[in-house]
């Protein structure tokens, strides 16, 4: 879904992003203040607080999902929760773990969802590169078997692995980030861990490396 149409749910029509001096306002606003902004009937600013972390959303939802329109539905369903519900947030914690936890949920919502939808797509989900080197192409695959392994793992451990581990997340913001308890982040971690070693460990052996 795009922007326009999301602002087109909050009522009144799109604007443009245009505007010079309200770029470069925007550049320098908080996203706290840009959320506020929002809240207070700006109709640009929510746009330009997810795009400024959209990267970073889009990765974290193609990590947690089995594939990429799971995970662009899901970061669609964010999208339109984060812009409805904006009003509620307490400021108790930053704006980006706020976003990052609305994604994880909606992924794991959509996950559960399609629990009986079983999918093996997996892609490197990148633009256009220049012809890689046997090298290159070497690690992409040991990527894309690692990525494999993540998949398999159950909902709750990759949310969990997906939170410490790629995105640098502590043990108590995963905890907070996820709504479980700190114990949980950690047992999670380690049986995600263990199983992903027990998945990975043919690569131990050099001769099965791509």
């Amino acid at each position: 879904m795009s922007f326009e149409a999301v602002e087109r749910s909050g009522g009144g029509t799109p604007r443009s992003f245009g505007n010079h001096r309200r770029e470069a306002d925007d550049a320098e606003s908080s996203d706290f203040e840009l959320l506020t902004a929002h809240v207070a009937g700006d109709r640009d600013a929510f746009g330009v607080l997810f795009r400024r972390h959209y990267n970073r959303l889009w990765q974290l939802a193609l990590r947690t999902c089995h594939t990429p329109e799971d995970a662009a539905d899901s970061l669609q369903d964010a999208l339109l929760s984060a812009h409805r519900s904006a009003a509620r947030f307490r400021g108790d914690a930053e704006v980006r773990s706020w976003l990052h936890r609305i994604v994880v949920n909606a992924c794991l919502d959509r996950m559960r969802r399609n629990k009986s939808r079983i999918s093996a797509s997996l892609s490197d989900n990148s633009v256009d590169e220049p012809a890689a080197t046997s090298d290159d192409i070497a690690k992409r695959e040991v990527r894309l078997v690692v990525a494999e392994a993540l998949m398999k793992l159950p909902v709750d451990q990759r949310a969990a692995l997906v939170a410490i581990d790629m995105e640098g997340y502590t043990v108590a913001e995963a905890a907070q980030l996820l709504d479980v308890a700190e114990g949980t982040i950690k047992s999670r971690c380690a049986r995600g861990r263990k199983r992903l070693e027990q998945e990975l460990e043919f690569l131990r052996n050099p001769g099965n490396r791509m």
